[in-house]
């Protein structure tokens, strides 16, 4: 890890003068527009990371709590573009229950990430743009509202600005995604017991005048504002902030999520009544906007080193399932070479925006065989809050 964590920080120099940094202070949608795009085809290889293997419990019973990990953007060819970075294994390789969703909304063919998460989150198809509400604009409870009301705790991690959609589809109850100020204002009409990620902006600097940070602090919440505070948290209610919008892009964002998805399973596991956790790792779906095969491969591992923290927690707990699937595929990412021995890949795009193509989803633990063959995107919801014997 130790070898693996200094070549990351070698490649900020290079990649900053090749524009993988440009959208780093862009406000919350610009790395989408196309001139931010910075094409890079090759990951020309580097150290890599040891993989665990984990053995998955034989049990029959329910989970106590659900791990759902969304990688933004994340097709079958950028965690394979990943897998031949590090030398041919992830910690993803663990998942022997595997299946693919579809990944439509109600409104279009192509889903965004707003209508993708609210049919992960709700188990219902909406229309692009929309967070928690169903096609008639009427809310529609979430995952973590139902596991809250049972007593359940509940957090989320992101890379992104808390606010942003796939984060939000866990909390707000909108039908413009854009609100970004709105949305930071419903987390306070909640009571979940952790949140890491960036955004702090949508919370402190506000048209309205309100500071809903010290808002949470009022509440009873820790307020803390870098990584290395965050990590340090052992117990109680936390609102942790990364960065003002979104944090930067491997390799300058450096190691945030896998301590954040540690801290916040350290926090949700201080209960007897289990806990629902949402990790998402933000930035594939920003680098295969600008066709970046170097940040899509480099954010694709750092989301598999979180997944093997999760991992490691609920092998050794047997009452966790992990659920790793993505919202939607972006770029159409098509790997064209590779070396597993140098780590080398190349790719091509057929776009810069998501595609209607399947994604994955990998299952493990308790549950897991419930999440195989070619389901709905809805349906993993569903089926979560079934395992979890939450009433909608």
């Amino acid at each position: 890890m130790i070898i693996f964590d200094n070549f990351l920080k070698k490649l900020i120099i290079g990649f900053a003068f090749t524009g993988l940094l440009s959208f780093t202070n862009l406000a919350q949608e610009e790395y989408k527009d196309p001139k931010n795009k910075a094409l890079q085809e090759l990951y020309p290889g580097g150290p890599f990371y040891e993989v665990q293997n984990y053995t998955q419990s034989n049990s029959t019973k329910n989970p106590k709590n659900i791990i759902l990990m969304i990688g933004d953007g994340m097709g079958l060819a950028h965690v394979y573009s990943a897998m031949t970075a590090n030398r041919g294994h992830l910690f993803l390789e663990n998942f022997k229950h595997i299946g693919f969703s579809k990944t439509y909304s109600s409104s279009d063919y192509i889903t965004d990430s707003a209508a993708g998460v609210t049919a992960l989150a709700c188990g219902v198809k909406t229309f692009n743009g929309a967070l928690g509400v169903d096609p008639e604009k009427k809310p529609v409870k979430n995952i973590r509202e139902l596991a809250e009301n049972k007593g359940l705790k509940t957090g989320l991690v992101s890379t992104s600005a808390i606010t942003h959609a796939t984060p939000a589809g866990f909390v707000a109850h909108i039908d413009s995604r854009g609100e970004y100020e709105e949305i930071a204002a419903q987390f306070l009409k909640t009571n979940i017991d952790v949140f890491i990620g960036g955004g702090s902006k949508n919370f402190e600097s506000r048209k309205d005048g309100r500071n809903l940070s010290k808002e949470l602090i009022d509440k009873g919440y820790k307020v803390l504002y870098t990584i290395a505070d965050i990590k340090k948290s052992t117990t109680g209610k936390l609102a942790g902030f990364t960065a003002p919008e979104h944090d930067a892009p491997m390799p300058a964002r450096g190691d945030v999520l896998v301590p954040a998805t540690e801290t916040a399973i350290k926090l949700l596991s201080q209960t007897s009544k289990g806990f629902f956790l949402m990790v998402e790792g933000s930035e594939i779906d920003f680098l295969a906007h600008e066709n970046i095969t170097p940040g899509v491969v480099l954010e694709t591992l750092d989301f598999d080193r979180a997944i093997g923290a999760a991992l490691k927690f609920a092998a050794s707990n047997g009452e966790t399932l992990i659920i790793v699937t993505a919202d939607h595929e972006t770029g159409g990412m098509s790997i064209n070479g590779g070396d597993y021995k140098t780590g080398m890949v190349t790719a091509k795009y057929t776009s810069g925006e998501h595609t209607g193509i399947a994604v994955p989803v990998y299952a493990f633990g308790p549950g897991a065989e419930q999440f195989t063959g070619f389901i709905e995107n809805t349906d993993i919801a569903k089926r979560m809050m079934k395992l979890l014997q939450l009433t909608p």
